[in-house]
């Protein structure tokens, strides 16, 4: 490994390969604290929700409109993130972004009326969290190859540790010091995004070696290809009529310089001139084109419905069901660290070799739409506890991967990670928005909280659909199939739009050549 300077006046890793470690064990420390300073105080907002709606004298919906207006933010901002990641680096914007986040819950603890919580921490903590979270989980899958799942899963495991710490000493803190004091040490907590932000070391892939070079004898060699491009066989001659030759002596009509290759053609390929590079865009918006991608991308943002109301609800729901404060907020302490589990759980299956890992979210998604549906039929503090624990499995085996699967072959490939994950977040923004608040108007209308999980496990249904469909359209096995004889024109005219009209022009040389010859017999 070597280091250099970047032009922002930041330490650069350079690696012959993926490292696979190195200095990607840092990054996913410090991934690991900004989730915890992320989605885990995203998931753990459920504690104020009470003291929200008695505070401002509002509605479930109302209040929940706080949450999805950040998550909203959060994932419609997502192609913004990556486009200041690729022009500034990561470590810029993830450090901008542990400000704003910051800034947005500090502020928010000062507010006076529902609308101030709007702006405060849906709009400006959520531009933070977009800038935190998506560029240190892309450039976390940089310098892991073998052990991207795994280690990934490992570290997306610290919202689960901050939901599991957060909820309980939050509550405590709330009947002491009151929830404005409580948000406000919750925003001062929030800065160490910014040292983590300040470890993201930017890593370049170049491979070892030499310049490759042209030697005398390879430049004599492509002269000699060049010299047979134009009279090589290219069609059938029962096909096409036309009978072609490959020997230069046949064609007495054509002069040996037609025969020599053209000056552009010897520089470009003799000579070893480089062709201009194009410069790569910001944001790669061709991914849109792939049948596969957009399978994904539908499968995330129904799944968005069921990621952030059961967390949200789970505590308002116990209290329903005339369970103690204390005792409900340990209902999303015991969600949280089940989701542990299923985080490394998820990370060590998925890291074996070989396993087809999108079957595999497909089983998770499918037991996840399970579990939320189980949630409306609990009783008492043990029946809650048993859907938190199968709730939080499942639901950990797909928050820690779904990002992280783009980089496989049967989404879109590494290659075309940054861009993907940009657009998929994006993409997600929509159900984040609506989420919350439509499972809020479901209890608005009921006033029964278990009817909120319904519309969770409705769209995590339609989700687990979308996404059996991706690796069909990966393959081409969703695209209509043509006839025999249509493939077989579309082939044969492909083949006669790649013969170079001088084969035409030499097989012409020789069919005049042939009737004056017969002429002259006569």
């Amino acid at each position: 490994m070597t280091q250099k300077k970047s032009k922002l006046c930041s330490t650069v890793n350079v690696y012959p390969q993926v490292p696979d470690g190195g200095w990607g064990w840092v990054v996913a420390v410090s991934f690991f604290f900004i989730e915890v300073f992320t989605y885990g105080i995203i998931k753990s907002f459920g504690v104020f929700f009470t003291d929200l709606m008695e505070g401002f004298n509002e509605s479930n919906s109302r209040i929940s409109w706080i949450i999805s207006i950040c998550v909203f933010v959060l994932t419609f901002t997502a192609p913004l993130s990556t486009i200041l990641s690729n022009r500034f680096g990561h470590r810029l914007v993830v450090m901008a972004g542990g400000l704003l986040v910051s800034t947005g819950m500090v502020a928010a603890s000062f507010a006076q009326k529902v609308y101030h919580m709007y702006i405060c921490i849906g709009v400006i903590s959520g531009f933070g969290y977009c800038f935190s979270f998506l560029p240190t989980v892309t450039i976390l899958s940089q310098y892991f190859d073998k052990r991207r799942s795994v280690v990934t899963a490992v570290a997306s495991t610290g919202e689960c540790f901050a939901v599991f710490a957060f909820a309980p000493v939050i509550t405590k803190l709330k009947e002491h010091t009151g929830w404005r004091h409580s948000l406000l040490f919750v925003g001062l907590l929030q800065l160490n995004i910014m040292v983590c932000g300040a470890l993201l070391r930017p890593v370049i892939i170049r491979a070892p070696g030499p310049p490759k070079t042209i030697s005398h004898e390879h430049r004599k060699e492509v002269q000699y290809m060049l010299e047979n491009e134009k009279t090589r066989t290219s069609i059938d001659s029962i096909d096409s009529g036309v009978e072609l030759t490959t020997s230069p002596k046949n064609v007495p009509s054509h002069p040996n310089s037609e025969l020599e290759p053209r000056s552009d053609q010897r520089q470009s390929l003799v000579a070893g001139s480089k062709p201009k590079e194009k410069k790569a865009p910001l944001l790669d918006f061709s991914i849109l084109k792939e049948k596969s991608f957009i399978c994904y991308a539908l499968f995330g943002l129904f799944a968005t419905l069921g990621f952030f109301a059961p967390s949200l609800y789970i505590i308002p729901l116990g209290i329903s069901l005339g369970i103690e404060r204390d005792r409900a907020a340990f209902l999303l302490s015991t969600m949280a660290i089940a989701e542990v589990f299923g985080r490394i759980g998820a990370g060590l299956v998925l890291n074996r070799e070989p396993i087809r890992k999108i079957y595999i979210e497909l089983i998770c998604v499918i037991l996840l739409t399970l579990s939320l549906f189980t949630f409306p039929f609990a009783t008492g503090f043990w029946g809650l506890t048993s859907c938190s624990v199968f709730f939080g499995l499942m639901v950990g085996t797909i928050g820690g991967t779904h990002i992280p699967l783009l980089a496989e072959d049967d989404v879109v490939g590494i290659e075309k990670m940054s861009s993907a994950a940009g657009v998929y977040v994006f993409i997600q923004s929509i159900a984040g928005l609506a989420g919350p608040p439509l499972a809020g108007l479901l209890v608005d209308q009921s006033k029964i909280y278990s009817r909120a999980f319904y519309s969770c496990s409705a769209g995590m249904a339609v989700a687990a659909v979308c996404l059996a469909l991706v690796r069909p359209c990966r393959k081409g096995l969703c695209q209509p199939h043509h006839s025999g004889k249509t493939k077989t024109e579309h082939q044969r005219g492909k083949t006669l739009q790649d013969i170079p009209e001088d084969f035409l022009e030499m097989d012409l040389g020789k069919h005049e050549h042939r009737v004056h010859a017969k002429m002259d017999l006569v």
